[in-house]
């Protein structure tokens, strides 16, 4: 990790959408937005926003991001995707948030910049860090209205994510080391809010040969035991030519 040590640049930040699957559905990581007990405001309800920061003048931009992240998961080495720019001169020109921009010292007229970076991981892997705010996880389908401009940053990583997901198979790092194929189905159906026709979809993955069929099938569970397979980086990179397509 960069020890960043220059002067915070205020018109440039990062947003950050951390996105966690727990098994059954995707989360995104969200921060309690609130006043200092220094600056009373009876009128101002904490909140919830996205994750981010000012990048230091002595870092790149992926560096920042990866330091944001760092901080509240203890990961840096995680799946970092940079989708787009928010720029719009009235991202934070709402009251409430010039509310706030103002308790924490900081011109609410001040146009920044934000590069969007949203990150992929599993739930399990994580310990959230308590970095002076509330942090948590929520399902993504019950997101409430975010502060500044963060519902269209998280609507806009949602896109981003699912068209790198039909892609690539980053998916398969959401996933035990050995996986059924059910839950496989499940990682697609919750990211894309649909659901796969079974047969349909097992046709598409028996044809991925990075996909390895195990002579193993699960253990200790209260139904019939499933087939257990194994996705092989391995086998995906000899065979990257071929095109990687989730689409179903």
């Amino acid at each position: 990790m960069l020890e960043a040590v220059s002067q915070l640049n205020t018109y440039i930040s990062v947003d950050c959408v951390v996105f966690g699957y727990d098994a059954e559905k995707l989360n995104v990581l969200l921060v309690e937005r609130t006043l200092s007990d220094d600056e009373p405001m009876p009128d101002f309800q904490p909140d919830w926003t996205l994750t981010g920061n000012h990048v230091y003048e002595g870092e790149t931009i992926k560096e920042a991001a990866t330091r944001v992240v760092f901080n509240l998961t203890g990961i840096s080495d995680l799946y970092l995707e940079q989708f787009k720019t928010f720029a719009d001169p009235g991202r934070l020109l709402k009251p409430k948030d010039q509310k706030w921009l103002r308790s924490i010292g900081k011109n609410p007229e001040e146009r920044v910049v934000s590069i969007g970076y949203f990150a992929l991981l599993a739930t399990q892997d994580v310990s959230l860090k308590w970095m002076g705010r509330r942090v948590k996880w929520t399902p993504v389908k019950k997101v409430g209205q975010l502060g500044f401009d963060h519902n269209e940053i998280l609507e806009q990583a949602m896109d981003a994510l699912r068209n790198k997901m039909k892609h690539e198979p980053i998916g398969f790092g959401l996933l035990p080391e050995k996986f059924t194929l059910t839950q496989l189905q499940t990682v697609y159906e919750q990211i894309f809010d649909t659901r796969f026709d079974k047969r349909n979809f097992r046709k598409k993955v028996n044809r991925m040969k990075y996909v390895i069929p195990l002579n193993e099938k699960q253990k200790g569970v209260p139904h019939k035991p499933a087939q257990l397979y194994m996705f092989s980086r391995e086998v995906f990179e000899k065979t990257k030519k071929e095109l990687f397509d989730f689409v179903i």
